[in-house]
């Protein structure tokens, strides 16, 4: 699959240490290494996972960099291309979470700092710490608790990457909520919930007319964010 998506344009993988644990990151460099020049790999720190549902944020210093050394051997990889903060760690100090980020970056391990599940207020107090290349936080058609952000991040040319982009398949799945519309604009429902996230609609817009077709290989762009291929 994740050859596949390759071959389709897809040039931006977003994974995570915990994801697995120690599952995804191997998974990846078995299928794409040695990657394409035009790929970049993300991936996050910061956060364990001890269960199904037992998510730990774990923010101490040492423990970022052992998961970003980690995550460059799984990777085989020199230099993270984005490096994430999965979670903020309410018992470390922010200024010692991202400042380790920091220190590994000017260290050339990691390229591009990016933060996820925060708020306007983190996000600014990140920021000035070291610059914040990216926001990752929870947002789709379903889900829009995130727009503040999304706003605050697009006027101060931080990149946002919403996580859940089909609300965990309920956005796709058939009979949902967008399948009738789906079927009347001849796509699928989680095309049709992509595009909105890749258009330049405007705040609320949900008219069908502003919606075109996301297919793979095509190029998208919401509101003056990056383009993502997909």
């Amino acid at each position: 699959m994740l050859r596949r998506a390759v071959d389709l344009g897809v040039n931006f993988l977003d994974t995570a240490d915990a994801y697995g644990p120690v599952v995804a990151e191997p998974l990846i460099k078995k299928a794409l290494h040695p990657y394409p020049a035009d790929l970049v790999i993300a991936t996050k720190v910061g956060h364990t996972r001890q269960g199904p549902g037992l998510w730990t944020p774990v923010g101490r210093p040492e423990y970022l960099r052992q998961q970003t050394e980690m995550a460059l051997r799984l990777l085989g990889l020199e230099q993270i291309p984005l490096m994430q903060l999965h979670r903020i760690d309410p018992q470390v100090p922010l200024a010692d979470q991202v400042g380790e980020l920091a220190k590994l970056q000017e260290e050339g391990k990691i390229r591009f700092i990016g933060l996820s599940e925060v708020t306007v207020g983190q996000l600014r107090a990140a920021a000035e710490i070291a610059p914040i290349a990216t926001v990752q936080n929870l947002y789709n058609l379903a889900d829009r608790s995130a727009e503040e952000l999304l706003d605050y991040s697009a006027a101060n040319g931080i990149g946002f990457i919403p996580w859940f982009p089909l609300a965990t398949g309920e956005l796709a799945k058939p009979g949902g909520p967008l399948a009738a519309l789906a079927a009347k604009r001849g796509a699928t429902p989680s095309q049709l919930a992509l595009a909105w996230l890749l258009q330049p609609l405007p705040r609320h817009a949900a008219d069908p007319r502003h919606v075109k077709r996301f297919s793979p290989g095509g190029q998208c762009r919401r509101r003056g964010h990056r383009a993502v291929r997909g």
